[in-house]
């Protein structure tokens, strides 16, 4: 909702292979993943996502209530480019997009 109130256009999924279907129908340049979701967790949505033929121009951002080290560690080995602990400010979210814009 934040991020539709920001003006961005938004697909909203629940679960972690949907997740990785959007990505690729709706063509998405960003990708915000919970890392507790249900049928794949965020980490194997991610690593599917990196695998997939448009896998490496997606910014892959996990937002999740996860956020010891290892949490972090783990987010970066599947490929997320960036890792927030919930609840993450909307300012840092939209400086993050327009940053990712920018160098599109």
């Amino acid at each position: 909702m934040i991020l539709k109130l920001m003006g961005h256009e938004v697909l909203a999924v629940h679960d972690g292979q949907s997740a990785v279907e959007a990505v690729e129908s709706f063509e998405s340049t960003v990708a915000v993943l919970d890392i507790g979701m249900p049928k794949l967790n965020g980490y194997e949505a991610a690593r599917k996502i990196r695998n997939a033929p448009r896998g490496s121009d997606v910014l892959l951002v996990a937002l999740t209530g996860w956020g010891q080290n290892d949490d972090n560690r783990r987010a970066d080995e599947a490929g997320f480019d960036h890792h927030f602990t919930k609840p993450v400010a909307p300012a840092e979210l939209q400086r993050l997009l327009e940053s990712s814009a920018d160098r599109s």
